[in-house]
């Protein structure tokens, strides 16, 4: 029974995100049901499209990213998939009327990161940004407020500096991998060689902003999605907080983490402030 396959799909997807991202799972249980899965859905296909560029170094990356990409024009075509992560996507993709820019623009961008290895300018930069998080943001949203236009349309610059500012902090933490294993580096005009204070306190100056026009845009989401939200909100805030405060030297020496007991206590201080509305 095809009902049988699609629940096994969604399933799929459910597991990629929690075995993936533990605070990026956490957050999307703090979302309405009526909402929460298709949110896995989305975070299984963008996964599994990062994985083959970020890890699949024993293997042809170009030919498996070729064949994703063929099998997801054919699930997004057909309205299925044998492949369980698109096809639990492609329904979400057309529940909510999801703009095929947006996926199509995730997908340039993950291509890019199988040969190109340099930002060199700000164009570049924000470019590939647009296209690996602030779409990703735009196509949540578009779940958030269950493909109302005006809505989107309201909250969508909002969405794209959250977006933005999410693929910042991830870029600042996984400084050590990026730039020594995989020889990305993704901030322009800087030397990642000898990173100093005053080239980590701007970037961390403009994700500051970028976290400033998104928690605006928290602030306006429909009920079913905001305490969710909030709630990555949160996490990514505090990891920025301990990016600021530690040395420029050591970012590029270990990876820096939120421990999973400061989660939980997160989590307990976001519902307060949610439910005293200090958001």
């Amino acid at each position: 029974m095809k009902s049988i396959f699609d629940n096994v799909s969604k399933e799929c997807s459910k597991l990629v995100t929690n075995a993936y991202s533990t605070s990026f799972s956490m957050a999307t249980k703090m979302l309405s049901e009526s909402i929460r899965q298709d949110i896995y859905n989305i975070y299984g296909f963008v996964r599994f499209a990062d994985e083959i560029v970020d890890s699949f170094h024993d293997y042809d990356k170009e030919k498996l990213f070729r064949n994703f990409e063929t099998e997801l024009e054919n699930a997004l075509k057909d309205k299925i998939s044998l492949n369980p992560i698109l096809n639990s996507f492609q329904e979400t993709y057309h529940k909510y009327n999801i703009d095929k820019h947006l996926v199509d623009a995730f997908m340039d961008s993950m291509r890019l990161d199988l040969f190109k290895k340099d930002y060199l300018t700000e164009e570049e930069y924000k470019n590939y940004i647009y296209g690996s998080a602030d779409v990703v943001g735009l196509m949540c949203l578009k779940v958030f407020v269950k493909g109302d236009n005006k809505k989107y349309e309201d909250l969508k610059d909002s969405a794209m500096s959250l977006g933005s500012a999410f693929q910042k902090v991830n870029f600042l933490r996984d400084l050590k991998a990026d730039f020594e294993d995989l020889s990305r580096t993704y901030f322009p005009n800087t030397d990642l060689n000898h990173l100093d204070e005053a080239s980590k306190q701007a970037i961390i100056k403009d994700i500051e902003d970028d976290f400033s026009k998104g928690l605006k845009g928290i602030k306006r989401l429909p009920l079913e999605a905001r305490f969710g939200v909030f709630m990555a909100y949160r996490y990514y805030n505090k990891l920025l907080q301990k990016l600021k405060n530690t040395p420029a030297l050591e970012i590029k020496s270990a990876r820096i983490r939120v421990p999973n007991y400061k989660k939980i206590e997160l989590l307990t201080r976001s519902y307060v402030k949610y439910q005293l509305n200090l958001l």
